[in-house]
């Protein structure tokens, strides 16, 4: 398959580049704020302009003048997104005017020998025309203006990107299917080492600090054949802790990366126990009807003997019924430990998610398991199962078509799910059960 030509927004913090990239997007992939340094990590996202298929990278803000930890580490992804990048578009402010940054980050791009756009964002009006000729002492010769948030100026941008573009072609082969996983938890509980530790290098950036990963940000790589793509989101914060606008939208952010994906990983902290937090995001994706793999990160933090595995599973069933059906990993992300079973996991699951039981087999299966165990009503009142059918995949749902829908109660329901998954394999996945009037003359109509 031919890889996407690769587009990095580049510039200092606060210019707008998250605003640029929801604005050649079309729509809100990233958090948009006026705090500099929103946007900290490497944010990706595949669009399509003028049928050419780009993906796109905003960056944490290249500030050359700050020294803190975190700093450092948003400039190396920046220099990071430079080194993939085959275009990049050096954003401006025209309200600031060319800064001393702006021109220690275009010596720095120059080196780079890639095709530079320079653009120059927040043009709404005279005052900020007037401002335009200082950035031409670059030493370049063309200079996009635009109003990122407004949408002005953004056909140019593209006109200009597209010259750097090669024409595709329709014979090109379809993107390879992917497995869209979100890793979730609350903040510091490893969720970016983790990934860290799968890709082999520091794709995500990793702060002590709790809620250090802001924006949702996906790490793509090939495992066996299958192209893996993670979410890493900011941690899901209790309510009490969010101060800011900023962190109640990275909190929705990280319940619609739960709708996005189709694999979940919950990562738990082995030194803090199961949280009232943890047990609101398992119960988040229950209700969305992911499939699941539970992660005790910190494994090797713990005092342990022969029976704590063992307990700390029983707490785990204990504290999160409702996750009954998701594997169990323990690992260590800072030494490896069990870390690639995450990916093992992850590869069984999408093939679980998707399954389908022939009609035939499942009916046969559903008969067998009423005649075990028939519904608590059933016997008296004489329920009677004509027909069962596995109406869609991802996640696995199931409809029964029966003369006395009362008599499976929610409890037998659970009941029924817990012996289909054992019967046919379907661990680690939810599966959805509707039950349909149907009277015996009407199925035989329809025989």
């Amino acid at each position: 398959m031919n890889r996407k030509p690769i587009v990095a927004i580049l510039g200092r913090p606060n210019v707008g580049k998250s605003s640029l990239l929801n604005a050649l997007a079309k729509k809100n992939i990233a958090i948009i704020h006026d705090m500099p340094g929103v946007t900290r990590d490497r944010n990706y996202v595949d669009i399509s302009i003028n049928s050419h298929e780009i993906t796109l990278v905003d960056t944490g803000g290249f500030d050359t003048g700050t020294c803190d930890d975190v700093a450092m580490l948003v400039r190396e992804h920046a220099r990071m997104a430079v080194d993939e990048a085959d275009i990049i578009v050096f954003l401006m402010d025209a309200k600031q005017g060319l800064q001393v940054s702006d021109r220690e980050i275009a010596d720095i791009l120059r080196r780079s020998q890639k095709p530079i756009i320079y653009a120059v964002n927040k043009v709404d009006g005279p005052r900020d025309h007037d401002a335009l000729p200082d950035f031409y002492s670059l030493g370049i010769e063309n200079l996009v203006p635009i109003a990122a948030r407004h949408r002005i100026g953004i056909a140019d941008l593209v006109e200009q990107i597209l010259k750097y573009i090669p024409q595709t072609h329709p014979e090109a082969q379809k993107p390879d299917r992917e497995i869209v996983v979100a890793l979730v938890g609350k903040p510091n509980v490893g969720k970016s080492s983790i990934i860290n530790k799968i890709l082999g290098y520091e794709r995500l950036l990793v702060s002590d600090r709790a809620g250090t990963t802001r924006d949702p940000v996906d790490s793509l790589l090939r495992y066996h054949g299958v192209l893996i793509r993670f979410i890493d989101t900011a941690g899901i914060r209790k309510k009490s802790a969010i101060s800011y606008q900023l962190e109640k939208y990275c909190v929705f952010r990280a319940f619609t990366s739960i709708e996005q994906s189709s694999v979940c990983v919950l990562v738990l902290d082995a030194t803090q126990g199961i949280s009232t937090q943890d047990a609101k995001i398992a119960s988040l994706i229950y209700e969305k009807k992911r499939a699941c793999v539970l992660v005790i990160n910190k494994w090797d933090q713990i005092e342990k003997d022969e029976k704590s595995h063992t307990l700390f599973l029983k707490n785990v069933a204990a504290e999160l019924p409702f996750l009954d059906y998701a594997p169990v990993l323990t690992i260590s992300a800072l030494t490896g430990l069990r870390v690639r079973k995450i990916l093992d996991n992850i590869l069984k699951l999408d093939e679980v998610f998707n399954k389908r039981i022939t009609t035939a087999v499942l009916n046969k299966g559903i008969r067998e398991i009423i005649e075990r165990h028939s519904p608590p009503r059933g016997a008296r009142t004489g329920t009677k199962v004509y027909f069962a059918t596995q109406v869609s995949t991802a996640p696995p749902a199931f409809t029964l078509f029966t003369n006395n829908p009362s008599a499976f109660s929610a409890t037998y329901l659970r009941h029924l799910e817990r012996e289909l998954r054992n019967r046919f394999d379907f661990h680690g996945v939810p599966l959805s059960i509707q039950v349909v009037h149907r009277t015996q003359s009407s199925h035989r109509m329809r025989k």
